[in-house]
């Protein structure tokens, strides 16, 4: 059974920083592309960043900020938060999907996470 399990969410001052990890269990890591995403109450899920056959992308808002690393062994996904702002407050996701078209569309992945809390004060 596919599992994704996230941790690493906390409470942090802006400019801070968080590591995030998702740690995966059922299946090759390597096989599904993974992505993070984030959700505000109220607000529709938006895609953070994602990696694909070692190929990694970054919304705009987070590019410099915000770094994917993988460690196949552990079946586990990091994402590396540094100068967090405020705006980044969110309910962050781990996602996996196979035949993935556009990582952005929250419909083409198969399994989540159930989510890890990151809140930045200003």
């Amino acid at each position: 059974q596919v599992q994704l399990v996230e941790s690493g969410g906390d409470s942090v001052q802006a400019g801070g920083s968080l590591r995030l990890s998702c740690a995966v269990s059922g299946y090759n890591l390597k096989t599904y592309l993974m992505a993070w995403f984030r959700q505000v109450p109220g607000k529709e899920r938006e895609g953070v960043a994602f990696v694909d056959s070692g190929r990694a992308g970054y919304r705009d808002s987070v590019k410099g900020r915000f770094t994917l690393s993988g460690d196949g062994a552990k079946g586990t996904l990091y994402l590396q938060m540094n100068s967090l702002k405020p705006e980044d407050t969110a309910m962050y996701y781990c996602a996996a999907g196979r035949d993935v078209t556009w990582w952005l569309n929250i419909n083409e992945y198969q399994y989540w996470g159930q989510g890890t809390q990151v809140t930045v004060s200003s």
